[in-house]
């Protein structure tokens, strides 16, 4: 929700819109530490690893609660991203212990359906609260789902098996990653892809509320339809990753989100073409992730969860990256009269996503695309 409603958090937090971005890039940049703890589930056990990320929530979401001042807006960003960093690459190595890497593709999609349900349900809810009871009311309720969650996860999941003495540490762990070069190969894939899409993702909520006049609860029916074309491009990939091969669906979904960013800016002068080219652009994008996780799980199996987080963060630090240029691109292109800030963010990404795709061509050279 933090996104299509950036200019109203600022607001509440009598902050501008550079200030709102950094704080999101740090958020971001936070992510270099999610190795550290998802690499919980590889040492101490994934039940454990999901259980800790639920608990950085719930605090994460406490501090704005108790104190909405900027200071802690921003600390609850940066735990609520540490909380996920701990929580979904448990889940996903948990999930790659048990499911055969030929039927992976599906199994890892979908969990990612709660992506777009929540962009689809939450952000337009989330909206109404903000509308009725201001900006902090979503807050509360986003605490509550994750108590519950915490409650299931830790009456319903197994326990962990014990982990061998021989297990490998921390360390160990890491280097084991960082000495393979297709799992680096993979992680470049990632923070470039990752980058692309934050240059739109950043500045879509600004340029729909100054474009075209969208309010509150319309910005929160724009994030509903993200999260619609989040929730095609996960289906499209449960449907076709196993089939096809993952690395193929992933160049695939790469050049597909080229040829939309470029589309958002031709057909963006309108609000259904602008509409119609987001649903594009997050329909790829999704489809690129999605795609991505199953391949990436099996790089390296022995260090399944430290290459899930290894892989989140370096996504996560391209989006730190895509904060700080995104909003510079976009004002670079409003200041010239040829050239439009959509026009200047699309060509961002063709650029990103050509190198991802060289990237990535590196690793399926590394590795077979076996279904």
């Amino acid at each position: 929700m933090i996104y299509p409603f950036l200019p109203v958090f600022g607001r509440g937090l009598g902050v501008e819109l550079s200030t709102m971005s950094q704080a999101v890039a740090l958020r971001s940049a936070t992510g270099a530490l999610g190795p550290f703890l998802a690499s919980v589930a590889d040492t101490r056990g994934r039940k454990l690893g999901m259980l800790l990320g639920l608990a950085l929530f719930i605090a994460a979401t406490g501090l704005v609660i108790f104190s909405p001042t900027f200071p802690i807006f921003v600390a609850s960003l940066v735990l609520t991203l540490l909380g996920y960093f701990a929580f979904n690459p448990s889940m996903q190595a948990y999930l790659g212990d048990r499911v055969p890497y030929q039927r992976r593709g599906l199994a890892l999609a979908l969990p990612e359906l709660g992506w777009s349900l929540s962009l689809i349900i939450g952000v337009p809810l989330a909206g109404l609260l903000i509308a009725r009871y201001g900006w902090r009311a979503p807050f509360s309720v986003l605490a509550g789902l994750a108590g519950l969650a915490i409650i299931l996860i830790a009456l319903i999941l197994p326990r962990d098996a014990a982990r061998p003495a021989s297990q490998p540490g921390l360390w160990r762990m890491f280097g084991l990653v960082i000495a393979y070069v297709p799992a680096l190969a993979g992680l470049l894939m990632g923070m470039l892809s990752g980058m692309a899409n934050e240059l739109v993702v950043l500045v879509f909520g600004v340029w729909l509320e100054n474009s075209f006049g969208l309010k509150i609860a319309a910005l929160g029916s724009a994030a509903a339809l993200v999260g619609c074309a989040e929730l095609g491009g996960e289906l499209f990939s449960a449907g076709l990753v196993d089939r096809i091969g993952k690395a193929r669906a992933v160049g695939a979904g790469l050049v597909l989100n080229s040829l939309a960013a470029v589309a958002l800016a031709v057909i963006g002068t309108s609000l259904f073409g602008a509409l119609a080219g987001l649903f594009l652009f997050f329909l790829s994008f999704e489809f690129v992730m999605v795609s991505s996780i199953p391949m990436m799980s099996e790089i390296l199996p022995q260090a399944r969860a430290t290459v899930m987080a290894c892989f989140v963060a370096v996504i996560s630090l391209g989006r730190a990256m895509g904060d700080i240029l995104s909003p510079h691109l976009y004002a670079l292109g409003q200041r010239q009269t040829h050239f439009s800030g959509l026009l200047a963010i699309s060509a961002g990404v063709a650029l990103l996503n050509l190198l991802a795709l060289l990237a990535l061509r590196s690793l399926s050279l590394s590795i077979p695309d076996h279904s």
